[in-house]
């Protein structure tokens, strides 16, 4: 029953696996998440989800989102880069310029900034220029996969 016990084991994600940032919190810094992350405060900072990213009505986010999918209702200064769906709500302000693949906007959503229609490689190569994969000084480095 036991028998890899010395064997460290990654958990395993569930898909209700929900990150949430609630209204009257401001985090500044960088965000990143394998499960989907729900923002209904302030995020100062790049948001990355290998998930999906709901941004609340009440929500102001300040720098740019990497994920697979967007639902925004609230107010984003930066660009959004998406490997999917984006889908613009009608209280959505959009400070920035979008790279998506699929873009759903609804009437009364307000965008400043130019569009970009991507594909999937080109998603990926965004998420490699953009996200840092190095780990910050201070903290261990974690092995090489190759070990």
């Amino acid at each position: 029953m036991f028998k890899n016990m010395n064997k460290i084991v990654e958990p395993i994600l569930n898909v209700n696996d929900v990150s949430r940032i609630s209204a009257g919190t401001v985090i500044k810094g960088e965000i990143s998440s394998d499960s989907d992350i729900r923002v209904d405060g302030c995020v100062d900072g790049k948001m990355f989800s290998k998930g999906k990213i709901v941004v609340g009505e009440t929500a102001v986010l300040k720098g740019d989102m990497l994920c697979s999918v967007v639902d925004l209702w609230g107010k984003m200064d930066g660009d959004i880069y998406v490997k999917d769906v984006l889908s613009v709500k009608n209280t959505a302000v959009i400070n920035g310029n979008i790279y998506v693949r699929k873009f759903q906007v609804e009437m009364g959503a307000q965008i400043n900034g130019s569009c970009h229609m991507i594909g999937e490689a080109e998603y990926d190569k965004y998420v490699n220029s953009v996200v840092s994969t190095k780990p910050e000084s201070g903290k261990p480095a974690e092995k090489a996969k190759a070990e």
